[in-house]
């Protein structure tokens, strides 16, 4: 009955010709070279547009020059351009540097003075036509003919391309453009794969200054799939980006690879915008088209209403049209959360250090982000912070131990992790607590926060054993192993701050089973100086903002039950979008013996939908 109902309205309504403006977001569509090359075609673009502006607000296009050896003629850039000029559309350029993306994206030699003069002319011509061009994903090279070993001699791949890119970006492509149109503006987007930029030459300490802006890569797709990337990396690599050059990260990228379910889709929108990305691309124009496959829709198991979405909708007097594309997967999507975006403030996280051209657990803060712990890579060490968080990759700083002896003089906390002391083992760590991050493994399921009752994981997990001097410092999280245990989370004194050392899963997703008694310790150890946290399972992550208002996101496949901890003055938080009031429960700090551990909370109960979110107000 509610289908026909809806049926019905839709059909009698006349609605606008084009999907109407999102009052907080900023959208953009990018078009492929092969794509643009067609727009010349007589009706092609006009049904393009047409079917798209339907189903999906677009304030802007990116019309591409180049990809894959394929240059688009001027005559058509001119033509595509007013087009979408005469439409009200903003209009840039774009440019791919491959040579063959299907040969597992062939980019050009940057050491082959023919491929340096053609990377060259692809930046000329663009400038010509735009005031402003974006480099997708691939200015980076991974070539190595006899011309790149022979240029390379001693050094390492990621010294010798390092600085043959940083030379390339200003020799080749920036200054040229500059010179053709001195208004350009080059954009450069960096994709989703940051921790191992530097072995292909993206150079994100020199870059961010040398270009007008960049842009973010947030596809994070099927997290199964080989780059193994984990759906909150959209919003970490967003907030890590904006770190590098503050202002200048422009917007983040979607695509709609690797979907096994439709909530993937929009849940790469979502946190894209929940990291508050200043715009947000759709690629590609072609994607759009796509109609949404069955086998998505049959999967849905969250937010996404089907029967609405893809109800029938009447256009003026003709005949009413079915906005089954992917593009109205993506206007829905920003449907849903515009209102949201417009009372959120500025994202707020725990720091996390990743200095620059630095590897080791890879892509560890976005695992930790599912399990509920915002997290803020930044670029440079975060002093004073309340607590900083440090992984295997903060180890390439070599005066990291004396900045955490400088951090925690201060009376503020650092917490690492079991591969960071690992690897700063006989480096001067030892100074500040002794222990030993063996080669040995423990098989665990069974956990115990402190003297409480014993826990369960989903399933056995190993992690490495840590041995320790008694009495020097102290489990707070033990792992049981039959009759021996290890310790999950351990505690150490130094001058007026605490030292924490988190054992880390030989495979990260392993956070996700940690029983909630584990999780919700390790959430108060790593995130208790921000004004929320949560309680609960894994797979369920928090984004917190400046101005009380946080939102709960679900990447589970059923509903959950959640709490929410704030400080005891909070009475109320009011669902923003519904306007739901919840009022909280005082839980007063546990007391044992002569000592009191933690503080007076209120804790509020809150249920989110599969693979949904929810956003709050204090």
């Amino acid at each position: 009955m509610k289908r026909i109902v809806i049926f019905l309205i839709l059909t009698f309504v006349v609605i606008a010709m084009h999907a109407i403006p999102y009052k907080h977001i900023k959208t953009a569509v990018y078009c492929r070279a092969y794509e643009v090359e067609k727009m010349i075609q007589p009706g092609w673009l006009e049904s393009v547009w047409d079917t798209l502006s339907h189903q999906v607000h677009i304030d802007k296009v990116y019309l591409e020059t180049h990809r894959d050896l394929l240059m688009v003629d001027d005559a058509t850039l001119e033509y595509a351009k007013k087009f979408f000029q005469d439409r009200g559309v903003i209009v840039a350029g774009g440019i791919t540097y491959t040579v063959d993306e299907s040969n597992n994206f062939q980019t050009f030699c940057y050491s082959n003075p023919a491929d340096r003069k053609k990377v060259q002319e692809i930046a000329e011509h663009t400038a010509r036509h735009f005031d402003e061009f974006i480099l997708d994903d691939f200015f980076f090279t991974s070539c190595k003919c006899n011309l790149c070993i022979e240029a390379k001699g001693d050094r390492s791949w990621t010294d010798f391309r390092l600085e043959l890119m940083r030379n390339a970006a200003v020799d080749l492509v920036i200054n040229p453009a500059k010179k053709v149109n001195p208004d350009v503006e080059v954009i450069i987007k960096y994709p989703n794969w940051y921790e191992h930029f530097q072995g292909l030459g993206f150079d994100l300490e020199a870059e961010p200054p040398l270009f007008d802006g960049i842009y973010t890569g947030t596809e994070t797709r099927d997290r199964s799939a080989n780059q193994h990337l984990q759906q909150y990396l959209g919003y970490t690599v967003i907030r890590y980006y904006e770190n590098l050059k503050p202002g200048g990260n422009r917007g983040g990228w979607v695509d709609t690879g690797g979907l096994r379910y439709m909530d993937r889709f929009a849940e790469q929108l979502w946190i894209t915008l929940f990291a508050k990305a200043r715009e947000i691309t759709l690629f590609d124009i072609r994607q759009m088209d796509w109609p949404i496959r069955e086998a998505l829709r049959a999967d849905w198991k969250g937010v996404f209403d089907f029967d609405e979405m893809l109800c029938p909708i009447q256009i003026g007097e003709g005949k009413p049209f079915v906005p089954n594309k992917m593009s109205r997967a993506a206007g829905y999507s920003f449907e849903l959360v515009d209102n949201l975006l417009g009372n959120l403030g500025n994202p707020v996280g725990v720091k996390s250090y990743k200095p620059f051209h630095s590897v080791g657990e890879d892509f560890l803060q976005n695992y930790i982000g599912m399990i509920g712990i915002p997290i803020e890579i930044v670029p440079a060490f975060p002093v004073d912070e309340p607590v900083v968080l440090l992984t295997e990759t903060a180890s390439f700083d070599p005066d990291i131990v004396t900045k955490i002896k400088s951090q925690l003089d201060h009376g503020c906390d650092v917490v690492v992790t079991s591969g960071f002391y690992k690897a700063m083992q006989g480096r001067g760590i030892e100074s500040i607590v002794e222990l030993r991050v063996t080669d040995r493994k423990a098989n665990v399921q069974d956990f115990v926060v402190g003297f409480g009752q014993p826990s369960s994981s989903q399933s056995e997990m190993l992690i490495p054993q840590i041995n320790y001097l008694t009495n020097d410092s102290w489990e707070i999280i033990s792992a049981l192993d039959d009759t021996n245990g290890w310790p999950l989370l351990h505690s150490a004194g130094y001058g007026k701050g605490r030292f924490f050392v988190w054992t880390m899963p030989d495979n990260f997703v392993d956070l996700y089973q940690l029983p909630p008694p584990v999780l919700n310790r390790l959430r108060e150890t790593v995130a208790g100086n921000l004004n929320v946290r949560i309680e609960g399972p894994g797979e369920v992550s928090l984004f917190v903002y400046d101005n009380d208002t946080f939102v709960v996101q679900s990447f589970l496949d059923e509903e959950v039950t959640i709490h929410v901890l704030s400080d005891e003055k909070t009475a109320l938080i009011t669902d923003i979008d519904r306007g739901e009031t919840i009022e909280g429960e005082l839980r007063k700090a546990f007391a044992f013996g002569n000592r009191t551990y933690g503080d007076d909370v209120m804790v509020f109960e809150v249920k989110i939908k599969p693979h949904s979110f929810r956003g709050f107000r204090f």
